[in-house]
């Protein structure tokens, strides 16, 4: 693993849509899968399932439900969806329709990180249809994030970002 600190690997991430055709070592995918379960998640009932796709015709079919996003076909993808059942009963309606997405979203939020850190790629895909999804991984759960992985085939630019001033409010 590499040595870089959490602040360095959140300024080297990027949106990545280009990767080589290159097999991510499987214990780069273990160690996002593990690290991912480490992600805060509402009284820790990690409320969400990771699909890994590695299937070549499987991850076609995904490029179709995800609007022809290319991308999409990256040596991993990992889809997160939101697992309600786990949820629901400790927090009603809420802990089902807002604890598991967020669940879900901080989970998929690790696995860049995390694979950043293992000198990988991603991005995070949230155009696509979500029936669409379901088919493909055979799941009634509902789809919230396609993170692709891989080794980057392109060098992104420096992500432009706003003025704290534009996002921050002191009330």
């Amino acid at each position: 693993m590499t040595k870089d600190s959490i602040f360095q690997i959140i300024k080297k991430r990027r949106s990545v849509r280009s990767f080589l055709d290159k097999p991510v070592e499987t214990w780069k995918l273990q160690t996002i899968l593990k690290t991912v379960l480490l992600a805060p998640s509402a009284a820790n009932l990690q409320s969400f399932k990771i699909f890994v796709v590695t299937d070549k015709k499987r991850k076609e079919r995904l490029v179709m439900a995800a609007d022809c996003q290319q991308h999409v076909n990256a040596p991993i993808v990992l889809i997160f969806c939101t697992d309600p059942k786990r949820i629901k009963t400790k927090f009603g309606r809420r802990g089902e329709k807002v604890f598991s997405l967020q669940d879900a979203t901080i989970a998929a939020t690790y696995s860049q990180l995390v694979a950043t850190s293992l000198g990988l790629s991603s991005i995070w895909i949230g155009r696509f249809s979500e029936d669409g999804i379901r088919k493909i991984i055979k799941t009634r759960l509902r789809p919230i994030a396609i993170i692709p992985i891989g080794y980057s085939k392109e060098m992104p630019t420096p992500k432009k970002i706003k003025k704290l001033a534009e996002i921050v409010h002191k009330i």
